[in-house]
C-alpha cells in the first residue's frame, strides 16, 4: 500500500494538470485573437513551457536545501501570481502581459513537475514505478475537470471571452496551495546537500542517462507540438470549440488512464519496452494524421499520442532514477527537467508556424526522425545496461 503522502501529490498533481489543460484549451486561441501577427498565437503556449523550464533547475535546488514543502508552496503561489495576471491581460486585450502571465504559469507548473520525484521519496524502491504512475494517474481527474471547466467558464465573464477560465484557474491555484501546506513532505535531506556528486560531464557518459533524457524530452516534445497545433488544425477544418475541447479531453485520459498499469507493465517487461511501445504508439499517430481530418481520425491520433507519450515518459523517469546518488539527485532531476521541458517549449513555440506554413499532414510527418532517434538510444542503452549489469555499474 503506497502512503497517504504519494495519494496526497497525486491529488496535487491533478490539479496542476487540471489547470494545465484548461490552459491548452483555450491559450492559443486566446493567442490567436489577440497577437498582433497570427505567427505568434501560440508564442504564450510556448512561453508558459520556457517559464516551466526555466524553473526546472532552480526548483530541484531550492527543494535541495529547503524541503519540498518549500519549494511547492513558492510554486503555487507563483501560479497564483500568473493567473491574476492573465486575467488582467485577457480583460485589457494586451497580449505582451499575457505573455507575461503564461510565463508565471509555466514556472508553477515547473516547480510541480518534482512532485513524481517526491513520490517515490515516501516510498520503498520496489514501489517507485508504482508511485510515479499514481502521481501522474492523478491527471485523469484533469482529464474529467479540465476541459470541461474550460467549457463552463467560456462564459462565465460575458464581457471577454475565456476570461473565466482565469479566474478557475486562480482557485485551482489556491487549493493546491491548501493542500500542499497539510501534507506530511519530507524535509531537506543532509546527505543530499553534503554528499559528493559527480559533474555532469561524468554523469551524461551514462547511456542509460542520456537515453532517459532523450526518451522523455523528445516523447514530450512531439507530444506538446502535435497537441498545441490541434485546436488550430481542427478550428481551420470547421470544428466548434466543444469538439476541440471534447478531443483535448480524451487526448490527456490517454496520456494519463494508463498510468495505473504502466508501473506494472514496466515491472513485467522493462523500462525499455515500454519506451519504445510509447514511440511505436507516437508513430502510430503522425501517421493516422495523413489519412483524414475527420473527428475521428483526431481522436483516435489525440488518443494515441496520449498514451505512447505516457509510455515514453513514466518510461523515461523510471529509468533516470537508476543513474544518480542521493548526492546527485537534485542536479539529475533538475538538469532533466530542463531539458525536457525545454523540448516542450520548443514544440510549442514551432507548432503555430509550422501549422500555418506546411499544414497539418507535414507538421507530424516531421516528427518521424526524432522519435527514430529516441527509439536507437533507448535500444543502443539496454544493450549496454544488459552488458555493464554484470560488472555491478551504475550504468
Amino acid at each position: 500500500m503506497l502512503p497517504i503522502t504519494v495519494w496526497g501529490l497525486a491529488l496535487g498533481q491533478a490539479l496542476l494538470i487540471t489547470g494545465n489543460i484548461l490552459l491548452v484549451s483555450v491559450t492559443a486561441l486566446i493567442g490567436q485573437r489577440i497577437a498582433p501577427d497570427l505567427g505568434l498565437a501560440t508564442l504564450p503556449v510556448a512561453l508558459q513551457f520556457l517559464g516551466l523550464m526555466s524553473a526546472t533547475l532552480p526548483a530541484a535546488h531550492l527543494m535541495r536545501w529547503f524541503g519540498r514543502k518549500i519549494g511547492f508552496l513558492t510554486g503555487n503561489l507563483i501560479g497564483v501570481g500568473g493567473a491574476v495576471l492573465a486575467s488582467y491581460a485577457l480583460a485589457q486585450a494586451n497580449f505582451t502581459l499575457f505573455c507575461l502571465s503564461t510565463f508565471l504559469l509555466g514556472m508553477a507548473i515547473g516547480v510541480g513537475q518534482q512532485y513524481r520525484f517526491a513520490a517515490i521519496e515516501h516510498c520503498s524502491p520496489d514501489q517507485h514505478p508504482r508511485a510515479i504512475g499514481l502521481v501522474m494517474g492523478g491527471g485523469i481527474l484533469a482529464a474529467v475537470l479540465g476541459p470541461n471547466l474550460a467549457i463552463w467558464s467560456e462564459h462565465l465573464a460575458v464581457s471577454t471571452d475565456y476570461l473565466g477560465a482565469f479566474f478557475v484557474l486562480i482557485g485551482l491555484y489556491v487549493l493546491t496551495t491548501a493542500l500542499i501546506a497539510l501534507l506530511p513532505l519530507r524535509p531537506a535531506d543532509l546527505a543530499e546537500q553534503k554528499g559528493d556528486a559527480r559533474p555532469y560531464s561524468e554523469l551524461l557518459l551514462q547511456p542509460a542517462l542520456v537515453a532517459a533524457v532523450t526518451a522523455g524530452a523528445i516523447g514530450y516534445g512531439v507530444m506538446v507540438l502535435v497537441m498545441t497545433a490541434t485546436p488550430l488544425a481542427m478550428e481551420s477544418c470547421g470544428f466548434a470549440f466543444d469538439s476541440t475541447a471534447s478531443i483535448i479531453q480524451w487526448h490527456v485520459l490517454g496520456m494519463f488512464l494508463p498510468s495505473f498499469f504502466t508501473g506494472k507493465l514496466i515491472a513485467r517487461f522493462g523500462d525499455t519496452r515500454v519506451i519504445q511501445a510509447g514511440c511505436l504508439l507516437l508513430i502510430f499517430c503522425v501517421l493516422l494524421n495523413q489519412f483524414g481530418v475527420t473527428y475521428w481520425h483526431f481522436w483516435v491520433a489525440l488518443v494515441a499520442l496520449g498514451v505512447g507519450w505516457n509510455f515514453a515518459f513514466i518510461g523515461a523517469t523510471t529509468l533516470l532514477t537508476h543513474t544518480y546518488y542521493p548526492a546527485e539527485k537534485a542536479k539529475v532531476q533538475g538538469m532533466n527537467d530542463f531539458l525536457v521541458f525545454g523540448f516542450s517549449a520548443m514544440g510549442a513555440l514551432l507548432s503555430g508556424h509550422l501549422q500555418a506554413a506546411l499544414g497539418w499532414e507535414m507538421l507530424n510527418l516531421l516528427m518521424l526522425p526524432a522519435i527514430v532517434i529516441a527509439m536507437g538510444l533507448v535500444w543502443s542503452s539496454a544493450r549496454r545496461r544488459s552488458a555493464a549489469a554484470t560488472a555491478g555499474t551504475l550504468n
